[in-house]
């Protein structure tokens, strides 16, 4: 179910907005650190929205405008011939950092911490699997059943449907159907994960 293997119709689509930023003079690192910062922007919107539902919409807006700039990033650098590993371990903890800025955001907003925190754990689980089995000399594992462009895309159309959906279901709102459903299918990706590396490398 992972988005990550259209990352190359993603890169062709970039195309014009990686034009626009090399004549901006933007670098890599800057557009990382601006995602992060939607990221973080789109959190507060969430934590803040069960008062103001219109809040989830604009929220949504920003998680996907982050989605965007994270694959800006990459396309920038190989564009500009800056990649490297500094770059690459920045827009990691970034996009981690991103991770959880939006989770706990949606958890805060309706008081579900307990929730959260599976979901939470589960995502950065399934993120610390895809980098470990390189770290142990595999390729990096973007697969299994939920990919980062997977969560932001839910995640996404999940915060505009709460901005007009309020009502519950099985005691959950959409907010705590999603972070169910991320606590849940987050470690069933990160095991999944786990599962095929340990495969590899036996």
């Amino acid at each position: 179910m992972t988005l990550d293997r259209f990352r190359h119709v993603a890169d062709r689509l970039l195309e014009p907005f990686v034009n626009a930023s090399e004549r901006l003079g933007l670098t890599p690192d800057a557009v990382s650190v601006v995602a992060v910062a939607l990221a973080l922007a789109a959190g507060i919107a969430f934590a803040l929205a069960d008062a103001r539902p219109a809040l989830y919409l604009g929220g949504a807006v920003l998680v996907f405008l982050n989605g965007w700039l994270d694959i800006l990033d990459g396309a920038l650098a190989r564009r500009l011939g800056t990649e490297s590993r500094a770059g690459d371990l920045l827009d990691h903890v970034l996009d981690r950092y991103a991770d959880i800025f939006l989770l706990v955001g949606l958890a805060a907003g309706v008081d579900r911490y307990a929730i959260g925190l599976a979901a939470v754990t589960g995502v950065l689980m399934t993120s610390y699997l895809g980098t470990q089995a390189q770290a142990v000399g595999l390729d990096r594992v973007y697969g299994g059943l939920v990919g980062r462009a997977d969560r932001l895309v839910i995640i996404g159309l999940g915060g505009a449907l709460a901005a007009f959906v309020r009502g519950s279901a099985y005691g959950l709102t959409v907010v705590g159907g999603l972070l169910v459903f991320f606590a849940v299918v987050g470690h069933l990706t990160a095991l999944q994960r786990f599962y095929h590396a340990m495969r590899a490398l036996r």
